[in-house]
């Protein structure tokens, strides 16, 4: 429930403290008196799009404060505690407009984005009017109603669910179907290069292991003849057999040397060892040295072909490994291609028999709740001097969607027989306002929490009718909160709060204010409204009896 609602320096308003109460608020006032601004102020605080300049003349910015009551399980909870901002039984909005049109918000001494602000909104204020933006009046809004009348969510969120699925379905044989196309057209290609790959079976490293062997046979020659020369110097008939004779005319001598010759041996001794080593090796150099010229050919055949095929597909010959496996995986698609997008088709059919099956139980469920709307908003009708008016939700069969296979939309036929049409353009501007107020009475029957305005939805009626407007109002506060912009007397008359909105001249400024009034000033106010500048004793004898 609203509040109070603090407007500072907006349009004309220069300072407007309103505390609102529960029922029917009723705000009465001239034609450009302001009553317009208030709701352009409350629907600014609320994030909601209007004017682009809002600032007062000669004002730095503009601020409204509006706040509310916030009972346990209201769904502005949710919304609070999804946004991060600060919960609690009392909400607080607060939005500034400067005067270079910089707009910033607070919730609850919280900054927030006005896109939070109109999610929170959609909570707290329901605007009626006959130029309602909430969807009454545009027929692509009518299912999503109506699904809320019925309470269809559950249903809703099935068939989007099977649409999905079926989307999901459909891009999978698209994709597989495209994929079996494309390897179809290269299928000769395939076959080819993976005979050609199998063929070679190239390995990962090959190609650097038989360039490095090639290299080696290339040199091969001209390294073994400095090898065979050492191998000579070092051998028996080099310095292994020299130093073999000097050990042996040593160990002769040894006997007459006293031990002079006992170091020199040892150390000649290990010098013939590591020699030994050393001429082990170079032998096992020239034993690796040694091919037969038919290799390298064939070496270089193999090398030549890897590289080959790695220049013809464009990949390293590393790669060409992995690069046979993927040709691989694509005839082995092509192969089971057939049997794949048989499957895919099978699970097609199946999500295409799903979703059907969830849109028609909605189908099925919007039409019963079709008949329960039209003979509610038959039934508030009747208290409205409607009573021969027939409003009908058509429901037609469309295309596809996430949201199931119906049209809706809401017609109405002024009398019986007559011929019916869309909402807005069959019915009278008085009409189109008690229809509207009807729809609305049935669609809102089982929100709570949320404050209603009517913004002069009684236009275009009086009398007994605009009595029955009122009463239909009043009725509906009963339970919650209800604000009417009203030039009806009958209206006002009703209400259980009165405010008038009036303006005045202050200092070269116009300048609006809104004001409670008790008993007396409503008697005035109403009597006002029945007669006009001059007030009669009439009129307020008429405004008398309006209040009874």
């Amino acid at each position: 429930m609203l509040r109070t609602l603090d407007i500072r320096d907006m349009l004309i308003i220069d300072q407007l403290e309103l505390s609102f109460q529960p029922g029917l608020n009723v705000l009465t006032g001239e034609t450009g008196a302001g009553k317009s601004i208030l709701l352009d102020s409350l629907g600014f605080v609320l994030g909601w799009r209007g004017r682009a300049e809002l600032v007062r003349t000669g004002a730095a910015q503009g601020e409204v404060v509006a706040v509310f009551d916030l009972p346990d399980g209201h769904p502005a909870h949710d919304i609070l505690e999804d946004a991060g901002l600060p919960g609690g039984d009392e909400l607080i909005l607060r939005r500034v407009n400067g005067r270079d049109g910089r707009k910033t918000a607070w919730v609850n001494d919280r900054r927030c984005s006005g896109e939070a602000l109109r999610r929170l909104s959609e909570t707290l204020i329901e605007l009626h009017g006959q130029h309602d933006d909430r969807g009454l009046l545009n027929p692509k809004g009518h299912r999503d109603l109506l699904d809320a009348f019925g309470n269809l969510s559950g249903l809703r969120k099935d068939v989007r669910s099977a649409w999905q699925a079926l989307a999901a379905r459909r891009k999978d044989l698209a994709a597989a179907e495209t994929a079996l196309a494309e390897v179809q057209a290269e299928e000769e290609f395939l076959r080819h290069a993976v005979e050609e790959l199998d063929k070679l079976d190239p390995q990962a490293g090959e190609e650097a292991e038989l360039d490095q062997r090639r290299r080696m046979m290339q040199n091969a020659e001209k390294v073994r003849e400095g090898i065979s020369r050492a191998h000579s110097a070092l051998g028996n008939e080099g310095a292994e057999g020299a130093m073999g004779d000097a050990l042996r005319w040593l160990e002769g001598a040894l006997d007459g040397a006293d031990g002079h010759l006992d170091e020199p041996m040892g150390a000649l001794e290990r010098a013939m060892n590591e020699l030994s080593d050393a001429v082990d090796g170079v032998e096992r150099c020239l034993e690796a040295l040694d091919f037969n010229p038919h290799e390298l050919e064939e070496i270089e055949e193999r090398l030549f072909a890897i590289r080959g095929l790695a220049r013809k597909h464009s990949v390293a010959p590393d790669e060409l490994g992995p690069f046979a496996d993927d040709l691989r995986a694509k005839l082995a698609a092509l192969d089971a291609g057939a049997g794949n997008i048989a499957a895919l088709k099978d699970a097609l059919t199946g999500a295409q028999d799903t979703y059907s099956q969830a849109a028609a139980v909605l189908s099925a469920a919007r039409k019963e709740a079709a008949q329960r709307l039209d003979a509610d908003v038959s039934a508030e009708l009747a208290p409205l001097k409607m009573e021969r008016a027939v409003f009908a939700t058509e429901i037609r069969e469309a295309d596809a969607s996430a949201d199931g296979q119906d049209l809706v939309e809401f017609t109405v036929a002024t009398n019986p027989g007559a011929p019916s049409g869309p909402l807005g353009k069959i019915a009278s501007g008085g009409e189109l306002s008690r229809f509207l107020l009807a729809l609305k009475v049935c669609l809102t029957a089982d929100v709570s929490g949320l404050t209603m305005i009517f913004d002069e939805i009684d236009r275009g009626v009086g009398g007994a009718t605009a009595d029955a407007v009122g009463r239909r109002l009043a009725s509906l506060a009963a339970d919650g909160q209800v604000l009417v912009v009203t030039h009806s007397p009958q209206v006002a008359a009703l209400g259980a709060h009165h405010w008038r909105v009036a303006k005045h001249v202050e200092n070269d400024q116009t300048l609006s204010t809104v004001t409670p009034l008790d008993s007396d000033e409503r008697i005035d106010e109403i009597a006002r409204m029945l007669s006009g500048d001059t007030i009669t004793d009439e009129a307020r004898a008429a405004a008398r009896a309006l209040l009874v």
